[in-house]
């Protein structure tokens, strides 16, 4: 796929939904980060459900710290792998007391160091809180970006050095959200609904549906 090519795409998606976001509610980093921790292999309705009577109890590292972990599952039970996620928060929270003030740092290196943070949660982190262009590569993201050739690769890490690599500079920043929404939606993993999609005539992908 040619430069031409994906900024006709990415100029189209951005006309279609000009300021893109997370669909997790949250209205600090801090309740960033803990949404996305939970959202891992669990669904963003499921998550914003058990945060939505979580935050307005606990919303700062201190007050889910003093949760404990029993507390804080008693909110995040129906989310999947809520055992382990509620022991990665809790630990999450101290480090964030003992070593940041409280405060999410906005840097990869010490997001990553946060105990169940990997690399695609500091990338949202980074790319929502702080407005870093990063590219947080989902298993959405993952299958628009082969289907469509926009920017194929065999693993995460490499669509994620394709796409910022690729992807022109002036839609770096909301790239990410556009494609989530866009595989989440639109071109969906079983059968995608081309003859609905606002970029299937610059689309590369060769089994195309006429699904509305």
């Amino acid at each position: 796929m040619n430069k031409q090519k994906r900024t006709e795409i990415f100029t189209r998606l951005r006309d279609d939904n000009p300021h893109p976001t997370t669909e997790l509610k949250y209205s600090s980093p801090f309740e960033l980060l803990v949404a996305v921790t939970l959202s891992a292999q669990a669904t963003d309705v499921g998550v914003n459900k058990a945060t939505d009577k979580l935050f307005p109890v606990a919303n700062t590292p201190q007050a889910i710290y003093d949760l404990g972990e029993e507390g804080l599952k008693e909110y995040i039970k129906t989310i999947g792998l809520y055992n382990s996620k509620a022991k990665n928060v809790i630990a999450a929270c101290r480090m964030l007391l003992d070593k940041h003030n409280g405060k999410v740092p906005d840097n990869r290196e010490d997001l990553e160091a946060l105990p169940g943070v990997g690399r695609k949660t500091a990338n949202v982190v980074l790319n929502t809180a702080f407005g870093q262009p990063t590219m947080a590569v989902d298993t959405h993201i993952f299958r628009v970006a082969n289907r469509t050739r926009i920017a194929p690769g065999k693993n995460v890490l490499e669509v994620e050095k394709k796409l910022l690599k690729f992807v022109p500079e002036t839609f770096l920043i909301d790239a990410h959200h556009w494609l989530i929404l866009h595989g989440r939606y639109v071109c969906v993993a079983r059968k995608p609904k081309c003859g609905a999609c606002i970029i299937e005539d610059l689309c590369e992908y060769k089994h195309k549906t006429s699904d509305e």
